[in-house]
């Protein structure tokens, strides 16, 4: 065999040592309690994904807005929380893992079922199924809320144990509705050109950096591109790139897409063939990561499509990446991990749900590796044959059910 560049170390800018480079990159998973606080289920999910020796677990979204989520299950840190937080970042790094937080604002994706008029960088509607309000612009106020919430959740982060931290500013989220002309048309210093789109960005991530320190782990996930007329092009996700060169993250994750374009749903492969969209997708992040490498010395991670372990060697081996993303196969393969990165598994499966009906394909999808993981972490095992149909309409029907519990709690 090859050399196995997989399980092996890797030091990131800060000094911080990974044991090896594979990483459960961010799913989210919609099990917080009533107070917007972690579970015993939490505990559970990283225990067992710790078990599969992955150098880095990155969470799911935690929102540093309670009235701005992603879901209604999220977490959302306070200093309340501090031991029920400590418990959940010590069972993701018992086996020496590193588990860092993605923090989030889900700003005009935050769904009818949480806020009927959520904040966003301008008014700009969501089109999607009709879940999503009408957004209110921001004022200054709002906006430096948000900057505090970001460093407050970031502190807290270190505070519980945690070993780093990723500002999620793809996806569609606020920051990246910030850097986007399609959902940003402000003319004052947020918005208008890339440096005022950027500003929101940049200066979160100053103040988080000064309040963790120079040591802790500090990282982003960025669109490549928004995939969508007038959003955010390749061209000016290259420019924000040198930005945060200049900025000394630890790590950046390239992905892509938003709720109106789900570039993430599309990294999937049929039995035995990959669709020619998949490939497409795919090479555009490897194609954008060769052109990070070319402006900026910053640690790439790409999560999307990865699944033959001589693939994610040959990457390594090249130089293209640093370390090699998963989402799913931490699902579907949970118990095959620590085989693959040791390399006894030569592939890991990547299946596919679908309903046979184009416009519930994308609900299927995230309805069915929503259930799983809210299944493991009630301790129940991977049900390969949930139905496709059923799943499609789960997670609608989850938000209500949560969202309405809360707001009976409130």
């Amino acid at each position: 065999m090859k050399n196995n560049l997989i399980n092996t170390k890797f030091t990131l800018p800060c000094g911080v040592r990974l044991n090896n480079r594979l990483v459960k990159s961010a799913m989210t998973e919609r099990i917080g309690n009533k107070k917007f606080e972690p579970t015993r289920g939490h505990v559970r999910l990283y225990e067992d994904w710790a078990d599969t020796n992955a150098g880095l677990l990155i969470t799911g979204n935690v929102m540093i807005d309670h009235k701005h989520l992603e879901s209604a299950g999220n977490v959302c840190f306070e200093e309340r929380m501090l031991p029920q937080l400590n418990r959940w970042a010590n069972a993701g790094k018992k086996k020496g893992n590193h588990i860092w937080v993605q923090i989030s604002h889900a700003g005009r994706q935050t769904n009818k079922f949480n806020a009927t008029r959520p904040l966003a960088p301008s008014d700009v509607q969501l089109k999607k199924i009709g879940l999503f309000g009408k957004p209110r612009a921001m004022s200054e106020g709002d906006i430096e809320k948000v900057i505090e919430g970001f460093v407050k959740t970031a502190l807290l982060v270190k505070k519980a144990g945690f070993t780093g931290v990723q500002v999620h500013s793809a996806h569609g989220y606020l920051l990246s509705q910030f850097l986007s002309p399609a959902t940003n048309i402000r003319t004052d210093k947020w918005g208008g050109t890339l440096e005022n789109r950027s500003r929101l960005l940049l200066t979160i991530l100053r103040e988080i950096r000064k309040q963790v320190g120079q040591e802790f782990p500090l990282s982003v996930k960025l669109n490549s591109a928004d995939f969508q007329k007038g959003g955010l092009t390749e061209e000016e996700s290259q420019e924000v790139v040198k930005m945060l060169d200049k900025e000394k993250i630890d790590l950046l994750e390239i992905s892509g897409g938003t709720y109106e374009k789900v570039a993430f749903f599309l990294m999937n492969e049929d039995e035995g063939q990959v669709r020619e969209s998949t490939k497409r997708r795919e090479a555009y992040f490897m194609d954008f990561a060769k052109k990070v490498r070319a402006i900026s010395d910053l640690p790439l991670l790409i999560t999307g499509g990865f699944r033959s372990f001589d693939f994610c060697n040959e990457i390594l081996e090249n130089g293209e990446l640093d370390l090699i993303g998963m989402g799913r196969p931490f699902i579907t393969d949970r118990e095959k991990i620590g085989g693959f990165i040791e390399g006894n598994v030569p592939v890991l499966n990547n299946l596919v749900i679908r309903t046979g009906i184009k416009q519930f394909e994308d609900a299927a999808e995230g309805g069915y590796y929503a259930r799983q993981l809210i299944r493991f972490s009630k301790g129940k095992p991977f049900e390969r044959n949930l139905s496709p149909t059923w799943s499609s309409t789960f997670l609608v029907l989850y938000e209500m059910k949560k969202a309405l519990s809360r707001r009976i709690f409130q």
